[in-house]
């Protein structure tokens, strides 16, 4: 049995101090390890420094996404038109993970645009994946692969657990790694252990949030005593992303944390 370790999402954790102040915040709190998907607007000389000064780990960053409404919002994997600003974005995404440290690069899917078959989307998806992870060979730093929920992301390209694993194994797992979020597969698949053990050797990385609210764990319908048992029993020994909205500050809504961490 393994010792679960936890990173704070930066993005949705600490957010009561102003971004710079939560690679600190999160230190305090007993955090070893963080993620936040956007680093882009910072130099990454001043967020290894950060991290440098926090005692942190950088786990993962996002490949970089279009804006708000746009049809790359969601990622650009997908997206007919969108191949050479994926590929830049998937260069840039790696120099940011090199220059942090970060094991991961998790590379967006995104959303099917309008008037697009979805088979051409998904075709192009793995068409992209299979170059970004040529791009990531011999880097040290494997991509990422993640389905999430089409309540929250509607159209999103890559349906279930089980495909998004089948293009690890088409691209090598040597270069690519199952993003498993319990709150995206908790809402379109259930049958958590089920399937969280069915792609156990795929998992990469995992991130954790309690639908239907999206926040802590103990605040809504998964069973998360038998999930960490389950993932403790089957030899996981990465990091478990909390990518959550506290219900109120994030420090006072940590005590689900007790008794799992060494």
């Amino acid at each position: 049995m393994t010792t679960l370790r936890f990173d704070a999402n930066l993005k949705w954790l600490f957010t009561e101090h102003p971004f710079e102040e939560r690679f600190d915040a999160a230190a305090r709190a007993g955090f070893r390890g963080v993620e936040f998907p956007a680093p882009y607007a910072y130099a990454p000389e001043r967020l290894a420094e950060l991290l440098r000064q926090a005692g942190l780990s950088q786990v993962l960053v996002n490949t970089p996404m279009g804006p708000a409404g746009s049809p790359t919002r969601q990622g650009l994997a997908c997206v007919p038109g969108a191949e050479e600003s994926f590929r830049a974005g998937v260069l840039d995404g790696l120099r940011y993970a090199t220059a942090l440290d970060a094991p991961f690069l998790h590379v967006v899917a995104g959303i099917v645009p309008d008037g697009v078959e979805r088979d051409r989307a998904f075709a192009l998806y793995q068409d992209n994946i299979g170059w970004a992870a040529e791009q990531a060979r011999g880097t040290g730093i494997r991509l990422l692969l993640e389905p999430q929920n089409k309540r929250d992301a509607p159209g999103f390209v890559l349906d279930t657990q089980a495909q998004a694993a089948a293009v690890v194994d088409t691209v090598g797992r040597d270069a690519a790694g199952l993003l498993m979020d319990f709150y995206h597969a908790q809402i379109d698949e259930g049958d958590l252990i089920t399937t969280y053990l069915a792609h156990r050797e795929q998992i990469a990385h995992i991130q954790i949030a309690d639908p239907p609210g999206r926040h802590e764990p103990g605040t809504g319908e998964i069973a998360f005593d038998r999930i960490f048992a389950t993932i403790a029993e089957s030899g996981y020994d990465g990091w478990i992303g909390c990518e959550y909205q506290p219900l109120s500050d994030t420090v006072s809504g940590l005590d689900w944390m007790k008794g799992l961490t060494a």
